[in-house]
């Protein structure tokens, strides 16, 4: 889908793509061949393809900051399928408090391999890992988990793509938070964590840090462990469904 999205050429509209995908320009490449031949409203010959130019080697890259200034918040999901493999899934707990030293796990999975960050162990590692990524998963983390992470860790700038699956899955009519949202698709939670919400979070940290409660500390983890595990298949599911109708080639191409 990414190849075939034209919204981050500066100036083109979302009524300029429709009508290129109308006319068969279904691509880069098609426009790129066809720049005399296809209309793209005021937007300069140059600029489209200085832009089209730049589209192919920051993909080439997965350079996740280009592409996040034309797409923004809203439609970074079309870039999903292109950026899966330099995706990071990424979930916070607190400790309840709203600034940064309340961050007290952070939990990440990169498709294959799971690590969960912990206050006072490894936290601070945290800047340098999500600096590898060309672009962040979260659910509801444009609200809540990159401001925290970002009080946390002052200068940190968040300049991959982010893909937040919160508004992102509203779209397609799929309301409430995470949990909610997975028993609408059918997604299980094992027996220790099922049922498992924010403010449990919070007393399984306050268990493990003022009770010594190791234990607490293991399901804590198992259930941040779920959340970003389980955005991999939400992700997934977002991009086909909205992929199918916001394309009108996507059976074909």
């Amino acid at each position: 889908m990414l190849e075939s999205t034209f919204l981050h050429i500066p100036g083109l509209t979302v009524a300029n793509e429709a009508a290129l995908w109308q006319a068969g320009c279904l691509s880069w490449r098609d426009l790129s061949e066809g720049l005399d031949r296809f209309s793209y409203g005021d937007v300069e010959r140059s600029v489209v393809k200085r832009t089209l130019d730049k589209s192919y080697k920051s993909l080439e890259k997965r350079d996740g900051a280009f592409f996040k200034k034309g797409l923004g918040l809203k439609e970074a999901w079309r870039a999903y399928p292109e950026f899966k493999d330099s995706c990071l899934y990424l979930d916070i707990e607190t400790d309840g408090g709203r600034s940064g030293a309340s961050v007290t796990t952070i939990g990440m999975f990169d498709g294959v391999e799971f690590k969960c960050l912990i206050k006072g162990q490894d936290l601070d590692e945290f800047p340098s890992i999500a600096s590898q990524y060309g672009m962040l998963v979260t659910f509801f983390g444009a609200n809540f988990d990159l401001p925290m992470l970002e009080k946390r860790f002052p200068g940190i700038r968040f300049k991959q793509l982010h893909l937040d699956l919160c508004p992102t899955l509203h779209r397609l009519g799929l309301r409430g938070g995470l949990k909610k949202i997975e028993k609408q698709l059918g997604i299980e939670r094992g027996d220790d964590t099922d049922g498992l919400g924010g403010l449990d979070a919070i007393r399984l940290w306050r268990r493990y840090t003022l009770l010594g409660d190791d234990q607490a500390l293991e399901t804590l983890i198992a259930y941040n462990r779920e959340d970003v595990v389980n955005m991999e298949y939400l992700a997934g599911y977002a991009y086909q469904h909205l992929r199918d109708l916001t394309f009108p080639a996507s059976q074909t191409v």
